[in-house]
């Protein structure tokens, strides 16, 4: 009987942390994206002097501080003295494949419009898996793989369009842009590979992640803006639209309040875990949109909706890998 109840207030307790993680990237991430949109592929100017964004590697530096800024105070806060036994080396190759995932994605941003990178970025718990088992020689339930084909076939059903046919600029650009998202979605992979390691092997903390991996990037991102000059160029871009400096802090702190709860997913649950409430969260985010815009819903999307939601269910009840012994 006490042993019953003491399994029904774990459940509890790791159910609770999980909806606050669920929520806190949700928030979060249905506003970045909104201005990762707004500052990515809006018009800037007006009539024939209109330019577009084409900074995304010191978007994604900003972003970094931030985050690193972010971090630090949650490090010196939440985590006080415990010791970060993780590997200078592992930080940086983590950030490695942190920074390049996201200077492609947001570069994409110029070739493909913002649902075709949603859709691409979906399917990164696919990569996850494959190079957990390849590399960390990982083993999955039967159901895990079934629950993430069922998330990521539901989301490409909401997003697939049959009638299209359209005569945007963004039809007209073929190739690059969905070879960017290929790059981002594999270094995603390999971003969440790292992840579970230092997870596994060194029990590193959340926030110790956070910001070690940000701090990594912000150094290699600020050599990187320096040395191309791209950081030049963007200032005097907001110098002529100011505007852009408010959307990019705003699109910096709610990355940095997102990533939180990104971190402490990846900690608590696994990047595979993480992997699905994100793609979960972009299913939810256009969702909503089309709800609030009233936009109609075809039949094969709302089959999109039920397989979302089917997947999410079995995942909760039989995708859970059993415990480990720590060696």
């Amino acid at each position: 009987m006490g042993r019953t109840a003491s399994r029904a207030s774990v459940w509890h307790g790791e159910t609770l942390r999980f909806v606050v993680c669920f929520l806190g990237v949700f928030v979060c991430y249905f506003y970045y994206g909104i201005l990762q949109e707004t500052i990515t592929r809006g018009d800037y100017g007006h009539g024939d002097q209109k330019e577009k964004f084409r900074y995304a590697t010191t978007l994604v530096f900003i972003q970094c501080i931030i985050n690193t800024l972010f971090a630090r105070i949650l490090v010196h806060f939440l985590e006080g003295p415990r010791p970060d036994h993780t590997q200078s080396w592992l930080y940086v190759v983590c950030a490695i494949t942190y920074v390049c995932a996201m200077v492609s994605s947001n570069s994409a941003l110029q070739y493909v419009n913002y649902p075709t990178q949603v859709l691409g970025k979906s399917c990164k718990p696919i990569p996850v898996m494959i190079l957990g088992v390849t590399i960390l020689r990982k083993r999955y339930p039967i159901a895990k793989y079934l629950c993430v084909l069922l998330i990521v076939t539901g989301v490409a059903l909401f997003l697939y369009k049959p009638n299209k046919g359209s005569t945007s600029s963004d039809d007209h650009v073929f190739g690059f842009g969905e070879t960017l998202l290929l790059v981002s979605l594999t270094l995603d992979g390999l971003t969440g590979v790292a992840q579970d390691y230092m997870r596994g092997r060194h029990q590193t903390g959340a926030y110790h992640m956070m910001l070690n991996v940000n701090l990594w990037s912000t150094l290699m991102l600020g050599l990187g803006v320096l040395w191309t000059g791209e950081v030049w160029e963007f200032l005097s871009f907001a110098e002529r639209f100011p505007a852009v400096i408010y959307n990019i802090l705003l699109f910096g702190f709610t990355s940095a309040l997102g990533q939180t709860f990104i971190f402490m997913t990846i900690v608590y649950f696994g990047p595979l875990t993480c992997s699905i409430v994100t793609t979960t969260r972009k299913f939810f985010t256009i969702l909503g949109s089309v709800l609030l815009f009233g936009n109609v819903i075809s039949p094969v999307q709302w089959l999109g909706t039920v397989l979302v939601f089917l997947g999410l269910g079995l995942d909760a009840k039989f995708g859970k890998a059993p415990k480990k012994t720590t060696h």
